[in-house]
């Protein structure tokens, strides 16, 4: 298969996820009226975010504009493990949008909420605590498999280990807030995928 149908499978799945998440999160903005700030992360997590993060949409970016510039680091796929890719990016699309919706004015870009934050358990909440961490990460590892790309994988699964750093600090804000109705929500449901086990 032409590797430009690949490119533009990205581009399509890229543009559909960045909407869908701009969209929500400028309403919810525009619904706080609040300036919600990242310094509370720490600089080691704030820092790991925008460097890794960066490099990540970078490489990403290089592909959609030019599949050539990133044959460095491709590697060899069959096209069903790239179309497999592709159904991955689509399926992070869908959950992305469930998410958002039931997430409403709640989403934050950092660790704090909002004055009016309310606890979220339905929809996708209902069987995982973070489940905008698994979408990002389903979303990254399909553009890496899209275009069999290791350089975009090991970017994908950095940020997502930087990311998991944050959620002890978010998890205690939002004891601190809710208390035993937040802890008794953990003890039912799985940090990034449904309950399976101790380790979730």
């Amino acid at each position: 298969m032409n590797e430009n149908i690949y490119r533009w499978m990205a581009i399509a799945i890229f543009v559909a996820g960045a909407g869908i998440s701009a969209y929500h999160r400028q309403k919810a903005e525009r619904a706080g009226g609040e300036k919600i700030g990242s310094r509370v992360e720490g600089w080691v997590i704030r820092t790991g975010l925008r460097f890794f993060g960066f490099a990540l949409w970078l490489g990403v970016f290089t592909y959609m504009i030019n599949p050539d510039w990133m044959t460095w680091s491709q590697f060899q796929a069959p096209a069903w493990f790239r179309l497999t890719g592709a159904g991955i990016g689509v399926i992070a699309d869908l959950l992305s949008f469930w998410v958002f919706t039931h997430l409403g004015n709640n989403v934050t870009q950092t660790i704090l909420t909002r004055k009016d934050h309310k606890l979220v358990t339905d929809g996708p909440y209902r069987w995982v605590r973070h489940p905008l961490y698994t979408m990002g990460m389903a979303a990254y590892l399909s553009f890496s498999m899209l275009a069999s790309n290791w350089y975009i994988a090991a970017l994908a699964v950095t940020t997502f280990l930087i990311l998991s750093r944050r959620v002890p600090g978010e998890e205690a804000r939002l004891i601190e807030r809710f208390g035993n109705e937040y802890r008794n929500y953990m003890k039912r449901t799985g940090k990034y995928l449904p309950r399976l086990g101790m380790w979730l």
